[in-house]
């Protein structure tokens, strides 16, 4: 009885904590979404639309991470290599979730991650941009095309031949 119980807690919630594909995949942002603030790692606010306007003309790969999420981190290296494999023709921002500016701080150190264009969301994991981008599991990544525009609104892996997909017809 105790096994079976075991059982049916264990299904529960590995259902609970899957990530599930949005049903709509949208291809733009929402205002709200826009004016989403995170933090860079000089504490300094930026919202979602001046990160935009920095990358704009350009296509630009986002991807959600945490320090203490295990899969964000075995991904990472492949991230890496999808960033270098098209680091003359894309730029890549790394939107934390880590839960504290202290954390998001360290795990920028340890994983090597200082070199590279990071924010935080200070506000946590429940805001505006995640709402509207149905953020419900990390790793995640968006490709955005030359106008700001969503490209590619669900990838759980840079390994999703889908991304490279997206960024070559992006720069025919």
């Amino acid at each position: 009885m105790k096994k079976l119980l075991l059982l049916l807690m264990m299904g529960v919630f590995g259902l609970s904590c899957s990530q599930k594909i949005p049903t709509v995949l949208k291809t733009k942002f929402s205002k709200e979404a826009l004016n989403q603030k995170l933090e860079n790692e000089e504490g300094k606010t930026v919202t979602i639309q001046q990160i935009l306007d920095q990358h704009k003309g350009k296509v630009l790969v986002i991807d959600f991470w945490a320090g203490w999420c295990r899969d964000c981190l075995n991904a990472l290296p492949k991230a890496k290599e999808l960033e270098e494999k098209n680091k003359n023709n894309i730029d890549f921002v790394f939107l934390s979730l880590d839960r504290s500016k202290e954390g998001f701080n360290k795990s920028l150190e340890r994983f090597e991650m200082k070199d590279k264009e990071n924010y935080w969301f200070s506000s946590g994991w429940k805001n505006d941009f995640n709402n509207y981008v149905d953020l419900n599991w990390i790793p995640r990544y968006m490709v955005i095309d030359q106008k700001s525009a969503i490209a590619k609104y669900y990838a759980i892996s840079p390994e999703d031949p889908e991304i490279q997909s997206t960024i070559d017809k992006l720069l025919k």
